[in-house]
């Protein structure tokens, strides 16, 4: 079989098993109140337990580890909204939840740009071009500076945008993207930041800086500290970095360490699925799979079978694995990690 025929194989077996389980559980063809209903809940924990935290109840480690779990099954709504699998017809709901996710979320891409992104990258998964997987450090060399850059959208894609639009301008003069798609992306890619986006990761590094220079002041008392100005600016917030932010940190890093190892980059045969992706469930990932709800063991399916629940992908996946495996896709491929992500060996 060629791996047309495969992907194809795969599509129809997945497919079915979504209707076969909609057909024994009617109740999840009301994507639209689910979806509601999930994004009421995390919204309304998430702030319960940032009150909870300012009111001393929990403690800072807890506020963060749950709400960085609740920010990640908000990432995967996110994803279905970009799809259009909640309130389609109903652009004020589906628009409203969509801002709330960013609002939650603020150290990722404007969803409304991040949707031109994310559909190109269905297109040209694995290729020089595909700028949503790039601006998360797949396709590089493991490093130190990877590894400190995979979270951060801001200073990670300052270092990187360089390369970045010099390989989509060969693109274009080879005549593997059209102009007008190209300035879009990079267009795209810059304007989604701002403002929300940069102000966000200006304070993390302004807070971060400010934890250092505290600690030398008191491990070595010296005197460089912040003025008090910016100290008061953190001091004020600081419920939404602790919140907001630093949930959002750990969230993030876990999802594009995961995402970047997952995606196939570089060799990538243009328009073969099987060669984008891979089933990423190995034990020791579970510490970064439960704060991105577990991406990597269903992101594969969503590449063959795109519009259908994150939910249902993950009732069903153990089908899906099954017939993926028998058709080719890889499972738990860790030399991807030294191949800086190549498909081929």
């Amino acid at each position: 079989m060629s791996h047309q025929e495969h992907t194809s194989k795969i599509r129809r077996e997945i497919a079915a098993s979504y209707r076969e389980l909609k057909e024994d559980y009617p109740i999840l063809k009301k994507q639209n109140t689910i979806g509601l209903l999930i994004f009421t809940f995390a919204v309304v924990v998430s702030l319960f337990m940032g009150y909870l935290w300012y009111i001393n109840v929990i403690p800072a480690w807890v506020l963060i580890l749950v709400n960085a779990f609740l920010f990640g099954v908000l990432h995967e709504l996110e994803h279905d909204l970009i799809h259009f699998m909640y309130f389609k017809n109903n652009k004020f709901v589906h628009n409203f939840m969509l801002a709330w996710i960013w609002i939650l979320r603020p150290l990722t891409l404007n969803p409304w740009f991040r949707r031109t992104l994310h559909f190109h990258h269905h297109r040209f998964s694995g290729t020089l071009h595909d700028v949503e997987e790039r601006g998360v450090t797949n396709g590089e060399k493991w490093s130190l500076k990877r590894l400190l850059f995979t979270p951060d959208l801001v200073l990670g894609n300052l270092f990187r945008v360089k390369v970045l639009f010099s390989d989509i301008k060969s693109e274009v003069d080879k005549g593997n993207l059209k102009f007008e798609t190209a300035n879009k992306l990079k267009l795209y890619g810059i304007f989604g930041l701002i403002p929300l986006t940069i102000l966000s990761h200006v304070i993390l590094y302004f807070f971060s800086i400010d934890l250092v220079l505290d600690f030398l002041a008191t491990k070595f008392n010296t005197n460089f500290v912040f003025p008090e100005v910016i100290k008061s600016t953190l001091n004020w917030l600081n419920p939404f970095i602790y919140i907001v932010l630093l949930p959002n940190l750990l969230r993030q890093f876990c999802l594009h360490f995961i995402t970047s190892n997952l995606h196939y980059f570089g060799d990538v045969e243009k328009g073969n699925v099987i060669e984008q992706t891979q089933i990423l469930n190995v034990w020791w990932t579970y510490p970064f799979q439960v704060f991105c709800f577990f991406f990597g063991w269903t992101h594969a399916i969503h590449h063959f079978v795109v519009n259908e629940t994150f939910y249902v992908r993950h009732i069903t996946r153990k089908r899906a694995h099954k017939i993926m495996k028998e058709n080719g896709v890889r499972y738990n491929d860790l030399g991807t990690f030294k191949r800086a992500n190549r498909f081929h060996y």
